[in-house]
This record gives C-alpha cells, structure tokens and sequence, in this order.
C-alpha cells in the first residue's frame, strides 16, 4: 500500500503504468461539495489477483496539476490502455473528461445485467462487492471525510486503498456473469431458449394479472379509507394536463413572423388515413426501422381445446 506524495516519483510509476493494459483506477476528491472541488488522490492497481494491497499506489496529486497533466496525458488518453472505474463519469471529469480513452466503468456494466439475475437494491461499490465477492463489513464512512487536509489519516490511506481491491473484483465477477448469460448468439440451443422462454411468459402473465389487481384494490382501499402510506408504499395524485389545439390555428400562427414553425410531425397512421390521397400532395421524409417482433405460437392441445 504504497503512499507516494514526491511528484518525481509519481511521474516514474506513471511511465510505469503506461505499458500497462489495464488499469483498475479509483479518486478521492477534496471539497467535493463546493463549487471548486480538486482532485486529491488517484489510486491505482495493475494486478488483479492482489488481495492484499501491496500492488496498490496511492498518488497523492493534491495541488499538483502538473503531475495531473502527466497522468491525464499518458495515461487517460491512451488508447492501448484500459482503465476501469466504478462510476466512471465522476472521476473522469478530473481526468481527462472527453479527452479520456478506452474507459470501463462497471456501474454502467452492472445495470446492464438483467434484474432477475443480479437483484440489487442499488448499484454503490458497496453493494455489488458483497453480494458479487462476499466482502462483509465495508466501511464507507470515510468517503465523506475531509480529503483536502494534509496529513491524511491513517483511516483515510487504508480506506482509499481498500476501494481498488473492490474494484477489480466486482470487475472480475461482472465480466464472468456477462459471459455466462449472454452467450454468443449463433451457439444458443434454440429448442431450450424456447421452452425457458414460454415458461416465463406464462409466469409474467400471471404476475402481471395479480399485480395490476392487487394495484388496484390497493389504490381503491387507501383512498375509501383515507389513508396516504402504509408502510410499504405510499399513494398521492394529480392533474395531468393535456393541451390540445385546432391545427389550422397553428397554421394562422404561421402568419405571425415572431413564431417559426417548421418543424417536423410525425403522422400517425389515423392521421395518414384521414389525410387520403391528399398526402399524396405532401413533401414527407419517410423512416423504414426494421422491426423484430417475437410471438408464442399455439399448440395443437389449446387448438383443439
């Protein structure tokens, strides 16, 4: 767990990390809250299957913006390496922003997998490091710490640290979950992706069914009752507004110079078949998306039953 504050010595292990592949990157950021927030450290680890920490450097860059430069221009803006961050649009925003390359975030990976097969409450560091890696017992309390005081303390140095070890292994089990239930489409057992599929459409049918009943027959208690939550959920109401407008009177706004109405409408296709042959008369851009639509077929028993 190498703490490493001497910007010669910061711009030797970026050299380093340079000719790396990947790169698993985590920041802490002084005065996060206020308008003006800095960048405070950049922890970085290149060995995955190092549980310990000591393949760790923390790279304290606290007012040290060109030493930020270097890492930024070597590194973030290298294509040829990878660099992976949990919530990645966060700490690119000190690094880099637009000008960094080839970036992995594995919160974005993690709300990519279905809910079914990884149902989590939310998407924090936290959650998907006990769940997907049974670590027990994270301490987050020092993220909200005061990163611009020098010197940090050791809770705050072992806490930066720990967030990497994190990091790569929830990368790690991400990448084996998505292998597993996305597999390359041309191997898929047609007759076995049918059969699980139809099996879960009834499923839905009928949870579908319950919960829109049960939906109702609570909205309708709650309001008989007059009760606004329970402890499981809550029930409130509005107005919705819907404007509607003549189109001739937008076609009298046309006259006004101040109103610029050329733009495009879609035409629906009730609109389409009341317009007739009168479209003909009309300049139209037309869209062709194809379309793929997937329906269960009915079997020989429903048809004769």
């Amino acid at each position: 767990m190498p703490y490493i504050t001497a910007a010669s010595e910061i711009r030797c292990l970026i050299a380093k990390y340079s000719k790396a592949q990947t790169l698993w990157i985590d920041t802490e950021v002084a005065d996060y809250k206020s308008r003006h927030p800095k960048l405070s450290l950049i922890q970085i680890l290149d060995n995955p299957q190092d549980m310990s920490g000591n393949s760790i450097y923390i790279l304290d860059v606290l007012e040290q913006s060109e030493v930020i430069a270097d890492f930024i221009e070597q590194i973030m803006m290298n294509v040829d390496i990878e660099k992976v961050f949990h919530n990645a649009s966060y700490d690119v925003k000190f690094l880099g922003s637009k000008k960094a390359k080839n970036i992995t975030c594995t919160l974005e990976i993690a709300k990519q997998i279905p809910y079914y097969i990884l149902p989590l409450p939310n998407y924090q560091l936290k959650t998907l490091a006990t769940v997907l890696c049974n670590f027990h017992g994270i301490d987050k309390q020092e993220q909200s710490s005061d990163w611009g005081i020098r010197p940090l303390t050791d809770e705050q140095i072992e806490y930066a640290y720990f967030d990497c070890i994190y990091l790569a292994q929830i990368h790690s089990q991400l990448l084996a979950l998505q292998a597993t239930i996305n597999p390359a489409p041309e191997t898929e057992n047609l007759t076995l992706l049918s059969e699980t599929y139809t099996e879960v459409e009834q499923q839905r049918k009928l949870i579908n069914s319950e919960f829109e009943h049960l939906q109702e027959r609570l909205k309708k208690a709650m309001q008989a009752q007059n009760v606004s939550e329970t402890a499981y959920c809550q029930i409130s109401n509005y107005e919705r507004k819907t404007v509607k407008v003549k189109f001739k009177e937008l076609v009298r706004l046309m006259e006004n110079d101040d109103v610029d109405l050329d733009f495009s409408i879609t035409l629906t296709e009730k609109i389409q078949k009341d317009l007739g042959k009168n479209l003909e008369q009309l300049e139209v851009d037309i869209e062709n998306t194809p379309v793929w639509r997937l329906t269960a077929k009915t079997t020989e028993n429903e048809v004769n039953n």
